[in-house]
C-alpha cells in the first residue's frame, strides 16, 4: 500500500500521542473526535485542550471531524484509541459505512466488558473485519514519554506480519522503534493482564509494601500472565519479550501508569467509585479483572493475582485482609 490514508479514532492522551507520531512521521491524518468543543479549542490552540497540552500540533496536517463514517471513508488505515468500555458506544451509533476492506489497528489495552471480547474479537465478530487485517499496538509506552520524545518501543501483531510491517512503520521516527509479531491473541490479553497486575502494585504501594514485595509481585505476575496466555492460545512465543514482561514492568512500575495509580487509591482506602471519580482518566484494568476472572472459569488456570484483584473491586473484600492472604499464595 502505498501511502496509505490514517485515520484516528479517539481524543485522549494515547490517541494524542498516536496522532503526533504519525503526523510528525507520515504528514496527513483524519481525526475523529466527539466533542465539537474540543475540535474547536483544538484548532485554536494548536494542542489537545484536555491531553498531552504540552504537544503542539501542524494543524494543517489534520482534517477533524466528529462524524465517524467521514473519518472512515477517508482513510485506509484506522486507529483506534478509545477506552475498551466506550468502544461499543462510540462506535455502534455512528458507524453506518464497512471496515471490511480497512487496515483496523488497535491501541486499546482491554477488553469489551459484559461479552469478554477483545478489542481484535470484536471487529472480526461484529464488523467481519478479516483477521489479517488486524494490528495490535503493544508497548511498553507511555503516551507522557511520547510527548516528551523519549525513546521508546512498540510491538505491531497481526496474524499477516506484512500488514504488521505496513502498519509500524508508520509509526517509526527517531524516539520510536518498532517490532513486528503474529501473537495477536497473546498480545492481547497481556495487554489485558498487565492493567491487571499494576492495579495490584498500586494497592499494595498503598498499603505500604515496600520494594522487595513489589518485585517478588510482579515476578509471580509474569508466571500468571504466561499460564493463561499459553492456556487460552498455547503457540510459541518468549514472555520475557518487551511485549509482555517489558509492558507489566512499565505499567506496574511507572508514575504514569493509571492502573498503578488506581490501584494506589484502592489501598489508601478510597472505594472504587470515589478513585474513578477522582481520575480523570480510565483505568482499564478495572474493566479487564472482570473480563479475564469470568474466562478463566472454564480454563481453571491458577491465577491469585488476579483473583485477588477482583475480590477488591468487585466482591468488595477488604486491601488489607485480601494481600495478607496473597503474600501466602506468592514465591
Amino acid at each position: 500500500m502505498e501511502k496509505p490514508r490514517i485515520g484516528v479514532v479517539g481524543g485522549g492522551s494515547w490517541a494524542t500521542a498516536i496522532a503526533k507520531m504519525l503526523t510528525e512521521n507520515n504528514g496527513h491524518i483524519n481525526w475523529f473526535m466527539r466533542n465539537i468543543e474540543s475540535i474547536k479549542a483544538f484548532k485554536v490552540l494548536k494542542h489537545n485542550p484536555r491531553y498531552l497540552c504540552g504537544v503542539d500540533f501542524d494543524i494543517d496536517k489534520i482534517s477533524f471531524s466528529d462524524d465517524l463514517d467521514w473519518v472512515i471513508m477517508n482513510s485506509d488505515v484506522i486507529v483506534f484509541a478509545i477506552p475498551s468500555a466506550f468502544l461499543q458506544n462510540v462506535v455502534t451509533p455512528r458507524l453506518q459505512v464497512s471496515l471490511k476492506d480497512k487496515i483496523i489497528v488497535s491501541a486499546i489495552k482491554g477488553m469489551i466488558p459484559d461479552e469478554n471480547l477483545l478489542i481484535g474479537e470484536f471487529f472480526h465478530q461484529k464488523y467481519e473485519v478479516p483477521l489479517g487485517q488486524i494490528v495490535i499496538i503493544s508497548g511498553p509506552c507511555h503516551a507522557e514519554e511520547i510527548a516528551l520524545e523519549r525513546l521508546s518501543y512498540l510491538t505491531f501483531s497481526s496474524e499477516n506480519l506484512r500488514v504488521a510491517r505496513t502498519v509500524a512503520q508508520l509509526f517509526e521516527c527517531f524516539y520510536v522503534k518498532t517490532t513486528i509479531s503474529d501473537d495477536i491473541y497473546g498480545a492481547e490479553y497481556a495487554a489485558v493482564l498487565k492493567n491487571v497486575f499494576a492495579i495490584a502494585s498500586g494497592i499494595c504501594h498503598g498499603l505500604r509494601y515496600g520494594d522487595n514485595f513489589q518485585a517478588v509481585l510482579v515476578a509471580n505476575a509474569i508466571q500468571e500472565m504466561e499460564r493463561f496466555v499459553n492456556a487460552v492460545h498455547p503457540i510459541q512465543r518468549d514472555i520475557k519479550f518487551s511485549a509482555y514482561l517489558g509492558d507489566l514492568l512499565v505499567t506496574a512500575y511507572s508514575q504514569f501508569s493509571r492502573n498503578r495509580t488506581f490501584g494506589t487509591m484502592i489501598g489508601k482506602g478510597y472505594s472504587v467509585k470515589s478513585a474513578q471519580m477522582e481520575m480523570l482518566m480510565v483505568a482499564e484494568g478495572y474493566f479487564g479483572v472482570k473480563g479475564i476472572h469470568e474466562i478463566n472459569q472454564q480454563y481453571k488456570v491458577h491465577m491469585p493475582i488476579t483473583e485477588a484483584v477482583y475480590n477488591i473491586l468487585y466482591e468488595r473484600i477488604s486491601p488489607t485482609m485480601e494481600i495478607r492472604l496473597l503474600t501466602d499464595e506468592l514465591r
